[in-house]
This record gives structure tokens, sequence and C-alpha cells, in this order.
């Protein structure tokens, strides 16, 4: 063997080793580039399902937010209704008249006068703009008087210091019952639920 042959030999091993080692490398670059793009395919895939559920779950938000908002407005809504039903009801008592505000104002009186039999001496307070209806309804009451003017929508305030005893039969603590105790049949009725 010559040593060109062996020289021949050496190159040729070496060629073939240097290809063998190429399409290892390539081979290897293949599968990392591969798996880099599994990696990447895999972590764009989270990535969407992350911006997919955030985004669900601020839709979700808002939509919450909105109906919750929509809810407040509309019970605020009913709130204002039935204030202004509270007061054109208060409205028409105050201008309540004639037999229908003497008849209401001397049932008042009497239901106050079952805390007061037997007192010698019972005020009795009202609207100022009652003060001569209660003169006249008192003149049939013993021992009762006009004691001075209530800021009330009318009816009266009866007093006496022998029982230290005050009841307040007026338009408006009448109306507070009524409205407490039939607030949820007058929202149902005005808001047809």
């Amino acid at each position: 063997m010559s040593l060109d042959t062996v020289v021949e030999d050496i190159r040729d091993e070496a060629h073939a080793r240097a290809e063998e080692i190429r399409a290892d490398g390539e081979e290897r670059a293949e599968e990392i580039e591969a798996e880099a793009e599994a990696d990447a395919t895999e972590i764009v895939e989270t990535a969407e399902a992350e911006v997919d559920e955030e985004i669900e779950q601020l839709r979700e938000q808002r939509l919450s937010s909105a109906k919750l908002e929509a809810k407040q407005k509309r019970l605020e809504a009913r709130r204002d209704v039935l204030a202004q039903v509270r007061e054109d009801v208060e409205s028409r008592l105050v201008a309540l008249d004639g037999e229908t505000r003497e008849a209401l104002t001397r049932e008042l009186v009497d239901a106050a006068g079952t805390e007061f039999e037997g007192s010698e001496s019972v005020r009795v307070y009202g609207r100022a703009d009652d003060e001569e209806l209660l003169d006249s309804i008192l003149a049939d009451y013993p021992g009762y008087a006009y004691a001075g003017e209530y800021d009330c929508l009318g009816g009266v305030v009866v007093e006496s210091e022998a029982s230290r005893v005050r009841v307040n039969n007026t338009f408006d603590s009448v109306l507070e019952d009524v409205w407490e105790d039939n607030l949820r049949e007058i929202s149902d009725r005005l808001f047809d639920q």
C-alpha cells in the first residue's frame, strides 16, 4: 500500500465520517426543530387557551357588571316611582277637606280617646290649617282642648299630663303604618310582578 492509497483511504474515511456526522447533525437538527415546533405549537395553544379563558372571564365580568348596573337602575327607578306615589298620597291627604277630613279626624280623636278615659285635661295638637276643624270636633269631647299646631298632614297628636301618654294619630303615622304593611302589594301592583 502506498502512501497515496493510505492518504486516500484516510480521506475517504474522513469524508465518510464527516458525511455521517453531517447526516447525524441534520437528523439531530430536524429533531430539535421538530421539538421546537411542537413546543411552539403547545405554547401558542396554551396562550390562546389562556387568552380565550381571560376573554370569557372578562366578558362574564362585564355581563355581570352590566346586569348589576341595570338592576340597580331598575331599583332606583322603582324607588323614585314609589316616592312619587307616596308624595301624591300625602298631597291628597293634605288636600282633603269638608266632611271627609272631619270624619277622618273625628275617627282619629275617637281612637286616641280610649287611652285617655277619665282624664280631665287632654291636649290635642294638629295641623295649623285644621285648628278651626279641631276646635269644632273637640267641643264634643269634655276636657279636650286644642293645644297648638303639630307639623303633619292632618289628624291629631293627643296627650295628657295625668296619664303621661302621648298618642300620635296623625295622617302621617297612619300612612306610614299602611305604607309599611302594604309596600310589597303596592310595589307588585305598580310593577306587575
